[in-house]
């Protein structure tokens, strides 16, 4: 059994960095957070589904196209304001993509370089976007090494581990400053049911359901928040037995979410509901919302959205209604080697024709989903 206390340290203790240059780094982020606009919320019509309204936050409209850019962002804040990060800081991280992708920018913003240690079977539009944000890339066989040896290369660089699945959950002010929960429940104000019934999100980190499910409960929203976790994840099983830290491999082929071993940012108190997809049902509503949206979205949409469909089933038959948000966290265009890849999928025996039926002919009022 991995020791987690042992995976991710505190960093060590580091000479005061120059103010100076810690003040102008700070700047420049807080420059980009003020020439950017907020993400949008989505709403998808559900005609089958009368009385219940669906919606997505389109997190991949970011400038690095996807959730993971308000965690990267807030982690180097943090870093920064910690005095861990200086001039000549050398930025690793362990990613299967996206927080890599969003942290690199970040670091090229201040000046810095960055590594990315990554699972070799990371989608190679992924690690093209991580090379052309100016960042490099780390490859390893293993999935479950790319902690220590992140850890290892920043300690041999003299660098630092940013450390994302330790850090992400108290990196964010989840009390408000413009963080997700926030700009959902300001978007919804509007809406005809301006306080959702349920929010639905992955968790890879940990860090957006912890900061969702927290605001849920300091602002005193009557909102429940369900994890849609793949199949082969560790989460779901430590939500149900709180002794389960950890599976032998995580196989999922849905990148960004599910993991082998419970991350520290994960904190299964402030979840509601579990929801557990197989790859199957997740690569299948990514393609459908996909069709319905006009435009690709990511393996995890397809696992959220399918969480999203079951709760709104669930809420007919109990004959409640009530609006639903879930997350767009990236979009497909990365995913255009791997989860849109016929061929690709097949050597997987991932088979999604059927499953893809199903689903349409639920949406269009004939049938129950699949599962």
């Amino acid at each position: 059994m991995t020791n987690l206390t042992q995976v991710s340290p505190r960093p060590a203790c580091r000479a005061p960095q120059p103010r100076d240059w810690v003040c102008t780094a700070i700047q420049r982020i807080e420059a980009d957070i003020n020439r950017s606009a907020d993400t949008h919320l989505i709403r998808v019509p559900l005609p089958a589904l009368p009385g219940i309204t669906f919606y997505l936050k389109d997190e991949s409209s970011h400038p690095t196209g996807s959730l993971k850019h308000r965690l990267a962002r807030s982690l180097f804040l943090y870093a920064l304001c910690n005095g861990w990060v200086g001039p000549e800081t050398l930025i690793v991280e362990a990613s299967s993509g996206s927080t890599a992708v969003s942290e690199a920018y970040f670091a090229r913003l201040i000046g810095l370089d960055f590594v990315a240690v990554m699972p070799r079977t990371t989608s190679p539009e992924k690690i093209a976007a991580i090379e052309f944000q100016g960042g490099r890339c780390h490859l390893v066989d293993d999935p479950k090494t790319v902690y220590g040896e992140a850890a290892e290369l920043a300690r041999k660089a003299g660098g630092f581990y940013m450390d994302q699945f330790t850090f992400a959950e108290r990196a964010t002010d989840w009390r408000g400053n413009n963080n997700i929960a926030e700009s959902i429940f300001a978007q919804m104000s509007q809406e005809p049911d301006p306080v959702p019934s349920w929010i639905v999100t992955g968790a890879g980190t940990g860090g957006t359901s912890a900061t969702i499910g927290r605001y849920i409960r300091y602002r005193r929203h009557q909102t429940r928040l369900c994890i849609a976790d793949p199949s082969e994840s560790v989460f779901h099983r430590n939500y149900e037995d709180h002794s389960v830290l950890e599976v032998e491999r995580c196989l999922s082929i849905i990148e960004g979410i599910g993991r082998p071993r419970v991350e520290p940012s994960f904190i299964p108190e402030v979840v509601d509901r579990m929801i557990t997809v197989p790859d199957t049902l997740s690569v299948a509503a990514m393609r459908v919302i996909s069709d319905m949206l006009g435009r690709r979205c990511g393996g995890s949409t397809g696992t959220s959205t399918y969480a999203a469909l079951r709760l709104a089933e669930e809420m007919a038959e109990a004959g409640e209604t009530g609006s639903i948000v879930s997350i767009l966290c990236d979009s497909g265009e990365r995913y255009a080697s791997t989860l849109y890849n016929d061929a690709w999928l097949a050597a997987r025996d991932i088979a999604i024709a059927a499953p893809m039926a199903q689903l349409e002919d639920f949406l269009k009022g004939r049938g129950s989903l699949p599962l």
